[in-house]
């Protein structure tokens, strides 16, 4: 099979359409409370500069990391002398950008894998409700319509809802869903679906794993046993660890992802259900505070709503472009 890419980046109109309506709201709560608070104003004074910092906090953006970006703000206008409010967006989104950069890296758009040996394994996790199962199965329907073969491990198991729910989608994307009987160990799950996607030449696992935080320590020992097992298999196992995170909640998706970060070690991101809310401001928090790459966003119903994060496109719906 040798090394492919299973997603490139696409600029195509349709998925701008999809960013611009899914951010709607979002964009309104952000681009359209600055525009109202420097009315009147011809240059960015402490006054603009408190509105500012009080509009990215409403808009779940978060304190230390809007305070990053007010301090950001206030060196340009020390170093410029003079920067009208009409550079207020521009600088603004500049700063935003650079910020998501540094915690991003580069946008994870290409994952180059040689799946001639052992399928690439993703291994997801959040908790009950954030639309884990969901992007699980349109992540698996684009990697099959790339061509993939896609193999589905239904390792939460204290949940009748959440293997049904998977099973739908393996039979809507037609990939093949390995299951046991409710209550079995989810490790065991896993090392089923590896073997059955090793026998069978799969180029892709996604494992399902239980939403529960009771405490940290029984999610931290079963994703311990889940990689562990793996491993059997597939020795670098899991390839990607992909929290997925409901970011309507806002602030209580900060808390989901700091207590996943310290059960687990993160790899990256999924912010789904920004569509319908005015929190999106939470993709750049989140990303700043856990220094974690957001590498999908969720902004619908739809199986290519569920889009691969782009920091430029994302700040260009919200700000502007330049």
């Amino acid at each position: 099979m040798g090394f492919f890419s299973f997603f490139k980046k696409d600029n195509s109109k349709e998925k701008e359409e999809v960013l611009d309506k899914g951010l709607a709201k979002t964009k309104e709560s952000v681009f359209g409370k600055i525009s109202r608070a420097i009315v009147g104003k011809s240059k960015v004074d402490d006054e603009v500069l408190d509105n500012l910092e009080e509009i990215l906090i409403t808009s779940d953006v978060g304190v230390d990391t809007t305070l990053r970006i007010i301090e950001r703000i206030q060196d340009r206008v020390a170093r410029d002398k003079y920067v009208g409010t009409d550079e207020l967006h521009k600088i603004l989104r500049e700063e935003i950008v650079a910020l998501l950069a540094e915690n991003n890296l580069d946008d994870l758009a290409d994952i180059d894998y040689d799946s001639s040996e052992n399928p690439y394994v993703i291994l997801v996790v959040g908790v009950n409700g954030v639309g884990k199962t969901t992007t699980i199965g349109k992540l698996a329907a684009q990697f099959t319509r790339a061509g993939k073969k896609v193999y589905l491990g239904a390792a939460d198991t204290f949940r009748a809802a959440a293997v049904e729910q998977l099973d739908i989608w393996g039979e809507r994307v037609g990939c093949p869903v390995v299951k046991q009987k409710m209550g079995a160990d989810p490790a065991s799950v896993a090392y089923d679906t590896l073997a059955s996607a090793k026998a069978n030449k799969a180029d892709v696992v996604i494992i399902d794993t239980a939403g529960r935080l009771h405490n940290k320590v029984g999610l931290m020992n079963e994703l311990t046993k889940i990689r562990n097992v793996m491993q059997k298999l597939v020795p670098d196992a899991p390839h990607e660890v992909l929290l997925v995170l409901d970011g309507s909640t806002g602030q209580n998706a900060f808390e989901q992802a700091k207590q996943f970060t310290k059960a687990t070690q993160i790899t990256a991101l999924a912010v789904t259900k920004l569509d319908g809310t005015a929190k999106g401001g939470v993709v750049i928090g989140i990303s700043d505070q856990f220094k974690i790459p957001v590498k999908y966003i969720g902004l619908g119903e739809k199986i290519d709503d569920l889009q691969l994060f782009d920091k430029n496109a994302y700040v260009n719906t919200l700000l502007g472009k330049l």
